[in-house]
């Protein structure tokens, strides 16, 4: 009786291992997924401000061009 009891602690310790093992892969896996998107969110972000920054720069190359010198 008590052999088998032992054997069913060891056997159930294994399994609660292999879950916290599954467990913290799954959550591993998460947030990797998680920095993944921030990361392009933020590069999309990026180009955005580029884009409006060269934008900007055109317009003021123009309204200064069309102004008379003095």
């Amino acid at each position: 009786m008590l052999t088998l009891l032992k054997a069913t602690g060891i056997g159930g310790s294994i399994l609660v291992i292999l879950a916290l093992i599954i467990y913290l892969l799954k959550t591993l896996i998460a947030f990797i997924a998680f920095l993944t998107g921030a990361i392009k969110i933020l590069i999309v972000l990026g180009f955005v401000l580029v884009i409006v920054v060269v934008g900007f720069m055109v317009l003021r190359g123009l309204i200064d061009r069309r102004r008379p010198k003095e």
